[in-house]
């Protein structure tokens, strides 16, 4: 999982760059990257569970996110659990 924080992104580059970022995200949840976001309410930042090998395969996959150049990322280790797996 990853906690993003957006830091010198100013409203107008961000309105500017959300048709493209929505975009991308929409394809990353597509093809199984990004599996959950949640979006913090004072919109600075979002939660997303990704699919990835380590951080360095996360910083890869999200590099194609226009906002990527304005993202703090904290990342945080999960292990998916499901009924197929147990």
């Amino acid at each position: 999982m990853v906690d993003i924080i957006l830091q010198s992104l100013d409203q107008d580059t961000r309105m500017n760059l959300l048709p493209k970022e929505q975009e991308v995200v929409k394809e990353l949840e597509k093809n199984g990257t990004i599996v959950d976001s949640f979006i913090k309410l004072d919109m600075s930042g979002i939660y997303m569970v990704v699919m990835a090998n380590d951080s360095d395969d996360i910083h890869a996959k999200l590099s194609a996110l226009p906002y990527y150049p304005y993202m703090k990322i904290n990342i945080v280790p999960i292990r998916v659990v499901n009924n197929i797996n147990q």
